[in-house]
């Protein structure tokens, strides 16, 4: 059986014994009018529906490349034959197209079905618009058929679409634990007592300068304005935000040689660079607050303000419990 012919008939098997409306309006020729036809002509929603019912069907079952989509029996049999896929051997899943004349020319084919079984020269078919009204399985003889099209040898050019990368970690989320830690690492890390965490020197540092800055009067604050203010606007500390592979429109033709399933494979294996850790990035910005201050420690009033801290810090550390 061709295998994309068995979606069709896996779907048209749904709607045996739909019947066209007195006026010989059909739901398959109004969604072909309104999905199909450009001009959204409404002389589809009552004409003859034989081919209109296949193309529904196709897109139904998400094979309208391997089927095509026409309205017309006579140009859907020429677009079997330009693509290959025309020939007159029967076979469930084919489509078969009749003339009721017996001409064998496709120029004068009448009429479209699915076959859905193959006994000697006898077909058994399923087909809309049967006897001028219904969709419904119907006995054929050979005699009448002009061909068959095989929508599983459609040549439909393979293709790849890119999936989306992870996007860009948020700023509260700079220092998390990286993916590849294991339930036990994370565990361990949260449950750690509060107060065992070594303290970072230079963090202490920072804090304390920054209090010292906010006492020390107006004059130290005045300097450091000035200080900040020669200072270039952007931050010398660039971190390399993770892109984002966008779709694209239409998928990409892939060559001969190369399949989806290569690409995937090399994807699954790429390895994802580790976030910049929260100590690394504060770390960054010690260095560069105190690379912009660095020159005011000549001033003698900061100087001044800078031995009353240390004073007052080393004086907190020797009556503080653990840090005698």
């Amino acid at each position: 059986m061709d295998p994309i012919g068995k979606k069709l008939l896996d779907i048209a098997k749904k709607e045996l014994g739909y019947t066209e409306k007195g006026d010989g309006y059909t739901k398959f020729g109004e969604w072909y009018r309104k999905h199909v036809d450009d001009d959204h002509d409404e002389y589809y929603s009552t004409a003859p529906w034989c081919d209109m019912f296949l193309a529904w069907a196709a897109d139904k079952a998400g094979v309208t490349e391997q089927t095509g989509q026409f309205a017309g029996t006579v140009e859907h049999a020429e677009w079997f034959k330009k693509n290959n896929a025309w020939g007159h051997d029967p076979e469930p899943g084919a489509v078969v197209f009749y003339d009721w004349n017996g001409s064998n020319d496709i120029g004068q084919i009448d009429h479209v079905g699915i076959v859905e079984k193959v006994d000697g020269k006898t077909l058994h078919t399923i087909e809309g618009n049967a006897d001028g009204y219904k969709l419904m399985r119907k006995t054929r003889d050979m005699d009448t058929v002009v061909g068959f099209g095989y929508p599983s040898k459609i040549k439909v050019a393979a293709t790849y679409t890119p999936k989306h990368a992870a996007p860009a970690p948020t700023v509260d989320q700079v220092g998390a634990p990286v993916t590849g830690q294991t339930h036990e690492q994370q565990q361990a890390h949260e449950q750690q007592p509060h107060g065992t965490h070594e303290k970072l020197p230079t963090q202490d540092a920072v804090l304390g300068g920054i209090l010292a800055f906010v006492l020390c009067g107006t004059l130290a604050l005045t300097a450091g304005r000035v200080a900040a203010a020669k200072a270039p606007a952007n931050s010398p500390i660039r971190v390399r935000k993770r892109g984002r592979h966008h779709r694209p429109a239409t998928p990409v033709a892939l060559p001969a040689d190369l399949t989806p399933a290569v690409l995937d494979s090399a994807e699954a294996t790429t390895a994802a660079m580790p976030v910049l850790s929260l100590a690394a990035a504060h770390e960054a910005e010690d260095r560069e607050f105190w690379g912009r201050i660095a020159h005011l420690e000549e001033d003698s009033e900061l100087t001044f303000w800078n031995t009353l801290h240390a004073d007052l810090a080393e004086s907190q550390y020797a009556t503080t419990p653990g840090f005698r």
